[in-house]
């Protein structure tokens, strides 16, 4: 599965005046994410949209009938969706009609379902926005005994006696800057909060949402997410729960309760990134895949979220074209589903400052702001580049969704057998072979700034993995060694020996991928 995460705020808004208000700068509409732009997603090969934002959280923006919430602890104007102030409600900026909001939303639910795509949204299950407590009991919280004590520099005048909790597991009274202060953590060690979130998501799937992308699981009991689960799948059994968990340690503990997709970012998303970075070698790459075993197909891989620098920004690979290797990787290695964050395929470099979000590679979460490239896609004026990574992307995923050797096919890892020599570098290059129903493909990813051409052995036993007779073995009885060319590459079998060696150019921080089913 494709998952495009698309920040509502941001999407379709066309100003961004550093720290400007909303009525200054305006905000992304439920209504922007049109059948034009579903049937443009559709292009991408998604087949779930991951609507972020889209629940009521504290601002600084007053609403009319909505207040604006106490400015000292909000993080920018617009403020952080996952301080939740109203889990039953959506945020009123997202609105053309504040009175009709709710049902703005349930439109574009029906609109994404008719493209044929599923929705997702956020269930932050951990805390709340710190001023929401209309929902909660105080058994719900964590009290401390004593005042709370922000930070100094924020300058705030908010009273909180006794002081609870603060959503990063910060069990004193004195959180700092660095801290979730905005938020206050919930306590699962009664079970009246157990029944207050699974009410939360039976009311979401009441209007026709899909799926939840569970914020921060690893701070909230497994056991709870079993219980609540298998009660929602009793009702609606095709629900998708993805979790974002970041101890590799928990992987299975999660996948036990009952998520569907967990976030690959601690094993593969933090190794592609020291790859291109060349800070580890693509080597490495080998040991992730190893670690997660079965767990192969119930992983979520990315390059970019909206916790995560952008690829084409001067913190991460400095160009979409330099990260198209590490794209090409994180969709073809294995059967891994891929989210895919809004704008990357643009490659947005997210280089702007926006407000409370300075120059940091990130599309900000707590400002009213743009994204450049995104507006001018909406505006149909994308540069020439930008169009050639969409281009790109495009075919890519089409290729990973679309053609059963990438979409069903088993992997091998062919680097054990191809260490550093002058014909191949292991660590700025990677080799692996996907294969399906008796075909086969082998494939090099470079992640130099330069092209390369590289030998790679392919063992017998990587034939026989995928059910095929090894050309080194049938050549064994020939009188005479036999060779045979594939476009961009030749392939060299060697009678009576176990290898392979085909010889592969691959473009600098590019991938080559060979069929090798009729060597």
């Amino acid at each position: 599965m494709i998952i495009y995460q698309l920040l509502l705020r941001a999407f379709g808004n066309r100003n961004c005046v550093p720290g400007g208000s909303y009525a200054r700068n305006g905000a992304g509409k439920f209504n922007d994410i049109d059948e034009e732009e579903l049937l443009r997603l559709k292009k991408l090969s998604v087949g779930a949209v991951w609507y972020t934002g889209v629940i009521s959280h504290a601002t600084r923006t007053h609403f009319r009938s909505i207040p604006d919430n106490d400015p000292s602890l909000v993080k920018g104007e617009a403020g952080s969706p996952y301080a939740i102030r109203n889990w039953f409600d959506v945020d009123p900026a997202l609105a053309v009609n504040i009175d009709n909001r709710m049902a703005e939303f349930e439109a574009l639910v029906r609109r994404t379902h008719e493209a044929g795509m599923k929705v997702i949204i956020d269930f932050v299950p951990n805390h709340v926005y710190r001023e929401y407590r209309s929902y909660f009991t105080d058994e719900n919280f964590y009290p401390l005994g004593e005042p709370l004590h922000l930070p100094a520099s924020l300058h705030s005048n908010y009273q909180e006696d006794p002081a609870l909790a603060t959503g990063n597991d910060v069990f004193h009274a004195w959180p700092s800057e660095n801290d979730w202060y905005d938020t206050i953590k919930l306590n699962y060690g009664h079970r009246s909060t157990w029944a207050k979130m699974l009410a939360v998501l039976q009311f979401w799937v009441g209007k026709g949402v899909d799926g939840f992308r569970c914020d921060m699981v690893e701070l909230v009991p497994a056991e709870f997410f079993a219980w609540a689960f298998g009660l929602l799948r009793a009702v609606r059994p095709g629900l998708i729960f993805i979790a974002e968990v970041y101890g590799k340690d928990n992987y299975w503990k999660y996948a036990n309760a009952g998520f569907d997709l967990l976030y690959d970012k601690s094993g593969f998303y933090d190794t592609l990134r020291g790859i291109v970075r060349g800070e580890c070698p693509a080597s490495a790459l080998t040991q992730e895949w190893q670690f997660l075993g079965d767990l192969q197909p119930r992983m979520l891989n990315f390059l970019e979220n909206h916790d995560e620098q952008r690829l084409a920004s001067d913190f991460f690979a400095g160009s979409a074209k330099a990260g198209l290797a590490a794209f090409a990787v994180s969709l073809l290695f294995n059967t891994s589903s891929f989210m895919l964050y809004f704008g990357q395929e643009y490659g947005e470099r997210g280089m702007e400052s926006e407000g409370f979000s300075g120059v940091d590679g990130r599309t900000s979460i707590f400002d009213y702001c743009t994204v450049p490239s995104v507006r001018r896609a909406l505006a149909g004026h994308l540069t020439v580049e930008e169009s050639v990574v969409y281009k790109e992307y495009c075919r890519l995923l089409r290729i990973a969704t679309g053609d059963a050797i990438f979409s069903k096919g088993k992997t091998y890892d062919l680097m054990y057998a191809n260490p550093a020599s002058d014909r191949f570098n292991p660590d700025r290059q990677f080799a692996w072979m996907r294969g399906y129903a008796g075909s086969a493909m082998a494939i090099v990813a470079n992640f130099d700034d330069h092209p390369v051409d590289v030998d790679v052995v392919v063992p017998d036993e990587a034939f026989a993995y995928f059910g095929m007779t090894s050309p080194a073995s049938s050549a064994s009885s020939c009188p005479a060694p036999t060779s045979s060319v594939i476009p961009g590459s030749t392939s060299s079998v060697i009678p009576g020996s176990t290898r392979n060696l085909i010889h592969f150019h691959v473009a600098a921080h590019d991938y080559t991928r060979i069929d090798v089913s009729h060597l």
